[in-house]
């Protein structure tokens, strides 16, 4: 027992510092280095300072825009315009809410919105899907690749068909822009929502088919739960496209009454001059709902897009 104790001792002794200790089937921890901490990776500061800094500039333009709406036109011309008001001129957001009849304006464009959103989010995924699980059978692929070709077509080529066509169907109203906006998103939805369903395991939909699910109660019950993150993504996007739209409504709504807030925001805009201080107040009332929905639902957004690019 001595001479064993011995000769282990002095295996110990001749292996050098980190290496693997083959008497004992071990590891020594490695010694430390002088300046190395426990987190082995580095903050680039430079670079942090810098995205902070760049990121901090988009607050100018919103502090210039609150500036000028609550200034009067005569404050608006004197000085460098970062001045801020005094007084402050509030009235410019009640004269904003009469010139634009702000309540049905807004009722017109959360409408829109709203019935875009969710006509995306169900007809979208549900067309991914087939596509996602099709993809290697040659009419899908080349669905996929037809749909993924429909991106690089800009508006004003369609316009003039477009506002023909919506005319004779009757649908230059609101329900005529929820249909627009849905299919018009169609191809990049499709392609968000394809390569994140290619990601799921297909193992989970053969469980649910095992237990005698059928396509539709896989997709509703197994698939569309999972599709948490790409549906805030996708709803986010669609959101701030047809709420901020002004081409699309301007070419198809045909009835003032059912104008969108871009549309009724264009009153400001004269033939000799443009009232700047009442339409920045009005652009702000239009961004306040976005802006609430956007902070709160941020972080689906993110999570989106993250998990997207992984598979």
């Amino acid at each position: 027992m001595t001479t064993a104790t011995t000769t282990l001792a002095q295996a110990e002794e001749a292996l050098p510092t980190g290496s693997t200790d083959a008497v004992g089937g071990g590891r020594r921890p490695r010694r430390r280095r002088a300046g190395e901490d426990d987190d082995t990776r580095r903050i680039n500061w430079w670079a942090t300072a810098l995205i902070a800094v760049c990121s901090l500039t988009v607050l100018v333009p919103l502090y210039l825009a609150v500036v000028v709406a609550l200034k009067t036109p005569d404050q608006l011309v004197s000085g460098t315009g970062f001045e801020w008001p005094n007084p402050v001129n509030w009235g410019n957001f009640a004269e904003a809410w009469e010139r634009t009849s702000f309540p049905q304006a807004l009722a017109n464009t959360a409408l829109i919105t709203v019935g875009s959103v969710v006509f995306t989010l169900l007809t979208s995924s549900i067309v991914a899907y087939a596509l996602a699980r099709n993809i290697h059978r040659p009419f899908f692929k080349g669905v996929f690749f037809y749909l993924l070709a429909a991106l690089f077509i800009p508006f004003p080529i369609i316009m003039l068909p477009l506002v023909k066509q919506t005319a004779i169907l009757g649908l230059d109203n609101q329900a005529g822009m929820i249909v627009l906006y849905t299919i018009y998103g169609l191809s990049l939805n499709v392609f968000i929502y394809t390569a994140y369903i290619r990601s799921i395991p297909i193992e989970l939909e053969e469980a649910a088919r095992v237990d005698g699910a059928s396509t539709w109660r896989v997709f509703w019950q197994v698939i569309f739960p999972l599709l948490t993150p790409m549906n805030a993504t996708v709803g986010i996007l669609t959101c701030v496209w047809a709420w901020n739209d002004f081409i699309m409504p301007l070419v198809v709504l045909t009835d003032p009454a059912a104008r969108t807030l871009p549309l009724a925001q264009y009153v400001f805009q004269g033939q000799f001059n443009t009232d700047y201080t009442v339409a920045f107040a009005s652009y702000l009332m239009a961004m306040a709902p976005l802006l609430i929905v956007y902070v709160f639902s941020q972080r689906w957004v993110i999570s989106g897009v993250t998990r997207g690019s992984i598979k």
